[in-house]
């Protein structure tokens, strides 16, 4: 199986789609012994370097016409380029549905930093359904902006259509809910929702959050603050497109909490946007919680991480993940990778159970 490569579609080419195909060359110079940053180097004999981009869609006019190793380095693009030489795919990004995927405040800020709506032509759904078809593209992963609800279905429903597995790495709940039995039926595996870094505010969140539980403290109150410079935390200065994002970060959480602590006393989500601070994202994150005898303690935190990149290994995996799938024949909801790289799965578990869960999907033991 080591040659045979993954075709990926990409709704999307913003800091995530870049982070995540300089990587796939970064490992592929680098070889399977230096897989430092990777969680799972191969994955049912595919490679990070075995993903290869056939289809794209963007809307801003400074990436739709170009290639898309062109297009992942263009404005408003802002994370690290630590791999300046990606070769042309000769994949152009073509021009997206926009629907709800530009929030009307992007007009109000510098051409640099927001969105430049291109004026071509727009693909209709049977356009997309045309080019996934052609294309021969095995899954798409869709990156559009938080509170893109609508353009994240269109996505999903050309998924449908064209028989491609879907990856929802946003947080429009798709796969976690209604949507995820639509794929079972129409046999194609689906991972989702909302992506959850390697190490990012999220997993630290859980990790913090599940040892004062197994160590026997109770947790009484908890925030968790989230601030960065890309478009990501531009579009999300709307509140209303928060409303998932925010349930998503906040579920993730509390699942792991085998009491209710109400609603006024954990506070979870994205805060403002500086623009300096470019694709670096800062956290700070506190748990206050009871010790033995009643005794109050807290432990607080300020997490600063690339926040495209550490995302990116995370797609890789699911990825890779939701190709095996489709080898195999499992349809719907990966109940395993979902629960391990999204914040808002079908089902979540404790990390190390989902680690675990996966493993046993890698070799075969575990059907979703």
């Amino acid at each position: 199986m080591g040659d045979k490569k993954i075709k990926l579609a990409i709704a999307g080419v913003g800091n995530c789609a870049s982070s995540l195909i300089q990587g796939i060359f970064y490992y592929r110079d680098k070889g399977l012994d230096s897989t430092q940053g990777v969680m799972f180097p191969e994955i049912g004999g595919y490679k990070p370097w075995d993903i290869e981009v056939v289809a794209a869609w963007d809307i801003d006019e400074r990436k739709v016409g170009k290639d898309v190793s062109e297009a992942i380095f263009a404005p408003p693009n802002c994370t690290t380029v630590f791999y300046p030489d990606v070769p042309k795919f000769g994949t152009i990004v073509r021009k997206g549905k926009v629907l709800d995927g530009c929030a009307s405040h992007m007009k109000d800020y510098p051409p640099e930093k927001s969105f430049v709506l291109s004026s071509e032509k727009e693909d209709e759904l049977e356009d997309v359904v045309a080019v996934l078809k052609d294309s021969g593209a095995d899954v798409l992963i869709n990156y559009v902006p938080v509170g893109s609800e609508q353009a994240a279905r269109f996505y999903a429903e050309a998924c449908l259509k064209a028989g491609v597995a879907f990856i929802n790495a946003m947080p429009t709940f798709i796969v976690s809910e209604e949507w995820g039995k639509r794929f079972e039926e129409a046999g194609i595996p689906a991972v989702g929702d909302d992506i959850k870094s390697q190490v990012g505010a999220t997993i630290v969140h859980r990790v913090l959050t599940k040892l004062m539980i197994d160590r026997g403290v109770p947790v009484k109150r908890s925030y968790q603050v989230n601030f960065g410079g890309n478009t990501d935390f531009l579009n999300m200065l709307a509140r209303e497109r928060l409303s998932t994002k925010k349930v998503s970060k906040t579920e993730a959480v509390t699942s792991l909490l085998p009491y209710d602590i109400g609603a006024d006393n954990i506070h979870i989500g994205p805060s403002d946007w500086i623009p300096w601070l470019k694709d670096n994202k800062i956290a700070y994150i506190r748990l206050e919680g009871e010790l033995f005898g009643g005794v109050p303690m807290y432990i607080e935190l300020k997490l600063s991480v690339e926040d495209s990149p550490n995302s990116a290994g995370s797609a890789m995996d699911a990825i890779r993940c939701a190709k095996l799938a489709k080898d195999r024949g499992i349809a719907g909801p990966l109940l395993s990778i979902s629960a391990y790289t999204m914040k808002h799965p079908p089902k979540q578990y404790p990390d190390d159970v989902a680690r675990q869960m996966v493993l046993e999907f890698i070799e075969g033991k575990r059907e979703r």
